[in-house]
C-alpha cells in the first residue's frame, strides 16, 4: 500500500502542489502568537464598530463621476472594440498554443497566462480599477460581435429565469477550480486549451439562448467572479460615466439574487482547498486512503482525483456550515427574517475575505510566476522563437525576503476580515434598524471570521513549512 501511496503522490495534480509560498521558510514569530493578535485585531474592531459606526454608511448611493472628458474617452466604441480585440486575441493565442504547442506547463504561454495573468491578475485590477475584465471580456465582445452582424433576425433571447440567479456562475467556478486543483492533467497545455474551448461553446450558447448582456452578468462565471472584487474598488461604472464611490459600498448595494451564496462560498472554499492540499497534514493524511483505492484497483491517477474532489467537495461544505451558522446566530436578532433571506443579504460581506483568502495565499505566486508573462509571450509556443527578445528572462526571487511575504499575507487576511466585518454591520443596521439589535446579530458573524482568520494563517503556515 506504501509504495502506491507514493506513486500515487507522484501524480497527484500539479497545480494544486505549485501554489503558495516558494520555498520553505521559519516564521518569524510563532504561528499562536500571530493568531492571538489577528483574533484581537478582530474584536477591537468589532467593538470599534459598535460604538462609532451607529447609522449605515455604506448602503447610501454617493457615486459621483468624473470629469465627461474623462468618461466619453474611458467609454468610447473605440475603447471597447479594441480592448475587446485584445481579449479575443489572446483568448485565441491561449488555445493556439495550447492545442499545437510544446505541452510541457513551463514552455507554454498557456498555463501561466490562464492561472496566473488572467485569474490571479485580474483579482487586484478588479479591485483597484473597477470592473476592467468587463471591457476585455473575449465572451461578451464575441457575443456583441455576432449580436450586432445578426441584428436583422428578429428573435429575441427567453428571459433569464430569476431562480437560476448566479447559480450558473457558481457551477463555472467549481468547475474552473476542478481543473487548476484536481485535474493530474490540469497544467497540460492541450487539457487547459480544450477546456476553454468547451467552456466558450457553452457560453456562446447560454448568450444565444438568453442575451449576451443577460448571460454576462449572472451566469458568465469569471464576469461574476471579477464583478464581486470589482464591488471594493472605489471606481465604477454606469452606462456611459466612470465615477467615484466609497470603498466597499459596491458590495454593500449588491442585490440577495440567488445563487450569491454559493458563488461566495465557492470563491472561499476551492481557495481553502487549495491551501489545506499544499500542507502536510493534507499529504500524509491522504497517503493511505489514495494507496486502498489503487490497491482496490484504481489507477492512481484517478484515486488521486477522487480524493481531491472530496476532499474540496467537503471543505467548501465545511465554509457552508460556518455561514449558516453565523446566518443563523444573526436571525435571533430579528427573527421575520428567514434564514436564506439573510444568508443572501450578509453573502456580499464575505467577499473582502475571499479577496484576503486568494490574494494571501498567490501572492507569491502572482509576483513570481508573474515575472514569465513576458518572455514566454516570446515564446508562447515553446518553439524557441524570441519574439520579444526577452525569451531568456529568468524569475527574480531575492527582491523580497520569506518573512516579509509572511508579514504581507499576515496583514492581507487580518485586513480582508475587518473590512468584512465593517460589510456585514453596515448591513446589519439596514436589515436589523438600530445598533443594539445589530450588534448582537453580529456575535457569530465575529465567532465565524475569527475561525475564517484561524484557518487562513493556519494554511499560511503549513505552506511555509511545506
Amino acid at each position: 500500500m506504501l509504495g502506491a501511496a507514493v506513486a500515487a503522490l507522484l501524480v497527484a495534480p500539479a497545480s494544486a502542489l505549485a501554489h503558495g509560498l516558494v520555498g520553505k521558510a521559519d516564521l518569524p514569530i510563532p504561528l499562536w502568537l500571530f493568531i492571538w493578535a489577528a483574533g484581537a485585531v478582530l474584536a477591537v474592531s468589532f467593538a470599534g464598530l459598535a460604538v462609532a459606526w451607529s447609522r449605515p454608511r455604506l448602503e447610501e448611493d454617493r457615486f459621483r463621476p468624473l470629469p465627461d472628458a474623462v468618461s466619453r474617452v474611458l467609454t468610447s466604441r473605440a475603447v471597447e472594440v479594441v480592448c475587446g480585440a485584445v481579449g479575443v486575441a489572446l483568448l485565441m493565442i491561449v488555445v493556439l498554443c495550447g492545442l499545437v504547442g510544446a505541452q510541457v506547463a513551463g514552455q507554454s504561454l498557456t498555463p501561466t497566462f490562464v492561472y496566473v495573468a488572467f485569474w490571479l491578475g485580474f483579482v487586484p485590477l478588479s479591485v483597484l480599477l473597477g470592473d476592467v475584465f468587463a471591457a476585455f471580456n473575449p465572451w461578451r465582445a464575441v457575443g456583441r460581435a455576432v449580436g450586432r452582424l445578426l441584428r436583422r433576425v428578429d428573435t429575441e433571447p427567453l428571459a433569464y429565469p430569476a431562480r437560476l440567479g448566479y447559480y450558473p456562475a457558481a457551477l463555472g467556478l467549481l468547475a474552473f477550480a476542478a481543473l487548476e486543483l484536481i485535474s493530474a492533467r490540469g497544467d497540460r497545455p492541450a487539457t487547459i486549451a480544450t477546456a476553454t474551448l468547451v467552456y466558450s461553446a457553452a457560453t456562446w450558447l447560454a448568450m444565444a439562448v438568453y442575451g449576451v448582456d443577460a448571460w454576462t452578468r449572472r451566469g458568465e462565471a469569471f464576469s461574476v467572479y471579477f464583478n464581486l472584487f470589482s464591488r471594493m474598488s472605489v471606481l465604477e461604472r454606469r452606462d456611459r460615466r466612470i465615477g467615484v464611490r466609497p470603498g466597499l459600498s459596491g458590495l454593500a448595494r449588491q442585490e440577495p439574487q440567488p445563487g450569491i451564496v454559493a458563488v461566495v462560498m465557492v470563491m472561499i472554499g476551492t481557495v481553502t482547498f487549495d491551501g489545506v492540499s499544499f500542507g502536510q497534514t493534507w499529504l500524509k493524511n491522504t497517503r493511505g486512503p489514495i494507496g486502498s483505492l489503487i490497491d482496490a484497483g484504481l489507477e492512481p491517477r484517478y484515486a488521486v482525483e477522487l480524493v481531491y474532489a472530496l476532499g474540496m467537495t467537503a471543505i467548501v461544505l465545511v465554509i457552508i456550515a460556518l455561514y449558516q451558522l453565523a446566518v443563523a446566530g444573526a436571525r435571533t436578532a430579528d427573527r421575520s427574517f428567514t434564514t436564506r433571506d439573510l444568508a443572501r443579504r450578509f453573502a456580499p460581506s464575505l467577499v473582502p475575505i475571499a479577496f484576503a483568502y486568494v490574494a494571501a495565499h498567490y501572492v507569491s505566486l502572482l509576483l513570481f510566476q508573474g515575472q514569465l508573462i513576458l518572455p514566454l509571450l516570446s515564446d508562447p509556443a515553446g518553439q524557441g522563437w524570441d519574439l520579444l527578445g526577452v525569451a531568456d528572462g529568468d524569475v527574480n526571487y531575492s527582491f523580497i525576503s520569506p518573512e516579509t511575504f509572511w508579514y504581507l499575507q499576515t496583514a492581507l487576511v487580518v485586513g480582508g476580515h475587518v473590512a468584512a466585518l465593517a460589510l456585514a454591520h453596515d448591513r446589519a443596521l439596514v436589515l436589523f434598524g438600530d445598533s443594539r439589535r445589530a450588534r448582537r446579530s453580529q456575535y457569530w458573524m465575529l465567532g465565524v471570521m475569527v475561525i475564517f482568520t484561524v484557518l487562513a494563517l493556519w494554511l499560511l503556515s503549513e505552506a511555509a513549512e511545506g
